[in-house]
């Protein structure tokens, strides 16, 4: 009975120094990937353009001077505007060399290539946005905005009249996770199939996905959470996917569930007096729970495959039962 104890128990020690050892040949192999990533700061040459400047500046940015605005509001910004000179103040203080941040960008860059031959690198321009938070990250092809006036900290004077679960996710700490997410929201197909489980594991993949484009990351920034909020989700997951369950959520098409578990809100939405105390997006937390689980008994499967494989298989084949 010992020997067989002491089998298992090596068996396992050797399971883990094969992750080990692969997990260090794909660190190596990516640290090895080339990337030629220009990061241009817009919203400084702006602040230090004249009027006599305009013609180069849109030139060179057309992309940032629409055409249904004329010349006139772009020189008042320059000559007059006080709060864009206050933005301006505030981005600078927070962000005066964007030394780290891109440092991050190019092993975030590094990583992605790895897992996607394919994608471009793109130009990265940051840029003052007006506080423009719902799309911090403007994505395209060959070109990536950072609106910087967004990752300012949730207690900034700029965010006192957003609301508290908003604000909290306006801090530099997130920026990083938010250029991942605007990715996996391009990689990963959104379901056809429109029920509630279809939805909770393509959130899943996003942040499964994110896990490995951003392994270096803690992982509550990752979910775009507080510490707090993540270990309230880890010391509940239990008792809310039984909720789930019990009220035959898991293959509903009802879009109300999107509201109350899978969008952003200052909480999810059970119906119970814990509602008070849980984070929003609650959804997207059991969808990658989901996903790690599957990916536990099937590790060999490749990541395409996995981020095209329809929820209902990844569900029963995971064998998904948090522990209590």
């Amino acid at each position: 009975m010992k020997c067989t104890k002491y089998y298992f128990l090596i068996m396992a020690l050797v399971s883990l120094i094969w992750a080990c050892n692969d997990d260090n040949k794909i660190a190596t192999e990516i640290s090895k990937i080339p990337i030629d990533l220009t990061i241009e700061r817009f919203e400084k040459k702006f602040a230090e353009a004249n009027v006599t400047d305009l013609s180069k500046l849109k030139n060179d940015y057309p992309y940032l001077f629409p055409s249904q605005f004329s010349d006139s509001l772009w020189i008042a910004k320059i000559e007059s505007d006080t709060l864009q000179k206050e933005l301006e103040e505030e981005v600078f203080k927070a962000f005066p060399d964007f030394e780290n941040e891109s440092s991050e960008l190019q092993l975030f860059y590094k990583h992605l290539k790895y897992y996607f031959p394919e994608v471009i690198v793109p130009k990265v321009i940051t840029v003052i946005s007006e506080v423009d938070y719902n799309n911090r990250i403007i994505l395209s092809d060959s070109l990536m905005l950072i609106g910087l006036d967004n990752y300012l900290g949730s207690n900034h004077k700029f965010y006192g009249g957003f609301s508290n679960y908003i604000a909290e996710g306006l801090q530099a700490d997130y920026l990083l996770s938010d250029v991942a997410s605007a990715y996996t929201r391009k990689l990963i197909s959104y379901p056809r199939d429109r029920s509630f489980l279809s939805r909770m594991v393509y959130y899943g993949k996003e942040l499964y996905l994110k896990e490995l484009l951003l392994p270096s990351e803690p992982i509550h920034i990752r979910f775009n959470y507080s510490e707090e909020d993540f270990n309230w989700a880890i010391a509940n997951e239990e008792q809310m996917w039984r909720f789930i369950v019990e009220n035959e959520f898991v293959y509903s098409t009802d879009s109300e569930l999107d509201r109350r578990f899978l969008d952003p809100a200052p909480f999810s939405k059970f119906g119970l007096e814990l509602d008070s105390e849980s984070p929003g997006r609650l959804g997207r937390f059991i969808g990658y729970q989901i996903i790690k689980a599957y990916m536990e008994k099937h590790s060999d499967t490749k990541l395409k495959n996995l981020l095209a494989m329809p929820a209902d298989r990844i569900l029963k084949e995971s064998n998904y039962k948090p522990k209590r």
